[in-house]
């Protein structure tokens, strides 16, 4: 009898965590390393939330809480629904996780049942297939190909429904590619989800507040008010408001889903942070001016590294919509030879070499279901930007 749980070997460690630990142990040992491979934005929490968590550790709230939330956080989750994206919800509706990931864990454990099926477009942050495997169900990938702006196109996503399936995950802006769906665009694909009742959407709304260039982020069940009653709207506070330590995450969807997730959690983590919910508190309701200054921050650097890895010899990076990650397209250098002898047979490939042998860490495509790509993360520095996009000039002028 095999002590390890065969569900268990069904799924692989985060290769993001993986590569961002990697690069710090390096960084430990002395090399000069440039670490673009976190999803986490380089900029503080804002000193007025952190000012709210100080005082409710001072009030002494530090206790247990309901398991899915305090009432504050979900008001405060309901008026942002509200104000922000024409969606209603009730605070039975609400569910607070610690940390978003820990959300889309408990809807599909609570939902998902052996054979059941989960379309994912790919590129994928590359938590959503282990998680729907986790919980005995089956990926079913649909890809976005970079001809398409990395997005997944009506006729595909309705050949990849089957009477098995039970969720539809959607990402906009993506991570890892930055891809943003319109409203005509996302409209297309609810079209498609009408006509198949039984499947629930999953819409990961989790970088809606960083869009350029005018673009206008939009959510399912705001487009398409039908899916209202199978949508979950998941979103939280690690992205825009630089708060990925305090590991909150929400959702709001129909109360049966949410007391089914509320009923997982009770069994699992109980609560999420009393301290780090209050601090959500503030970060809803208190002041918002800071998102569009930090947004054109993320717009310079996002131009910059376009721009940056277009000028790489073999490298070919479209500009993204929002969030704060590019997707370039290596197909051109794969099978050649690094100046360090490395052979270049895939992304991942690439990738170690270029952390071996120019110290700059990204994530090799195949982790996000599409390759021969890679993910940059953007959100540090430009200097750092800069010298991490010389560094891989540098790498792709070295292949022969």
């Amino acid at each position: 009898m095999p002590f390890l749980s065969t569900t268990l070997s069904r799924v692989q460690p985060s290769p993001t965590v993986a590569i961002t630990q990697l690069a710090r142990e390096l960084a430990a040992t002395g090399r000069d390393v440039i670490s673009l491979s976190a999803g986490e934005p380089d900029f503080d929490t804002p000193d007025n939330i952190k000012a709210a968590a100080i005082a409710a550790i001072q009030e002494g709230k530090t206790k247990y809480t309901a398991p899915d939330g305090i009432p504050e956080l979900k008001q405060a989750i309901c008026a942002k629904f509200s104000r922000e994206n024409g969606l209603a919800y009730q605070p039975s509706q609400i569910s607070v996780s610690t940390g978003g990931k820990q959300v889309l864990y408990n809807a599909l454990l609570a939902t998902l049942n052996p054979g059941d099926e989960v379309v994912i477009p790919a590129p994928y942050w590359v938590s959503y297939p282990d998680i729907v495997r986790l919980g005995g169900g089956e990926p079913v990938i649909v890809t976005g190909e970079r001809q398409m702006g990395y997005k997944i196109t009506p006729e595909a996503l309705e050949a990849a429904i089957t009477p098995k399936t039970k969720w539809f995950i959607f990402n906009s802006p993506s991570n890892p590619t930055g891809a943003g769906y319109s409203r005509d665009g996302l409209k297309a694909l609810t079209d498609v989800l009408l006509r198949h009742p039984h499947v629930w959407v999953m819409s990961d709304d989790m970088y809606e507040h960083l869009a350029y260039d005018g673009f206008e982020f939009c959510t399912p069940a705001q487009v398409e008010p039908q899916l209202y009653d199978r949508t979950l709207t998941v979103n939280g506070v690690s992205k825009a408001y630089a708060m990925t330590g305090w590991r909150i995450g929400y959702a709001g969807g129909p109360e049966h889903l949410i007391a089914a997730m509320r009923k997982l959690q009770s069994q699992s983590t109980t609560n999420p942070s009393s301290i780090s919910q209050w601090a959500a508190v503030e970060a809803l309701n208190g002041p918002q001016e800071f998102l569009a200054e930090r947004g054109a921050a993320f717009l310079r650097r996002r131009n910059l590294v376009v721009d940056g890895l277009n000028a790489c010899k073999g490298v070919t990076c479209p500009t993204p919509e929002g969030a704060f990650y590019v997707y370039p397209d290596i197909s051109d250098c794969i099978g050649k030879t690094s100046a360090g002898g490395a052979k270049i047979e895939n992304d991942e490939a690439f990738c170690t070499a270029l952390l071996e042998e120019q110290g700059v860490a990204v994530v090799f495509g195949a982790a996000f279901g599409l390759s021969p790509c890679f993910r940059v993360s953007y959100a540090a520095s430009d200097e750092a930007l800069r010298e991490a996009c010389n560094r891989i000039a540098a790498f792709c002028d070295g292949l022969t």
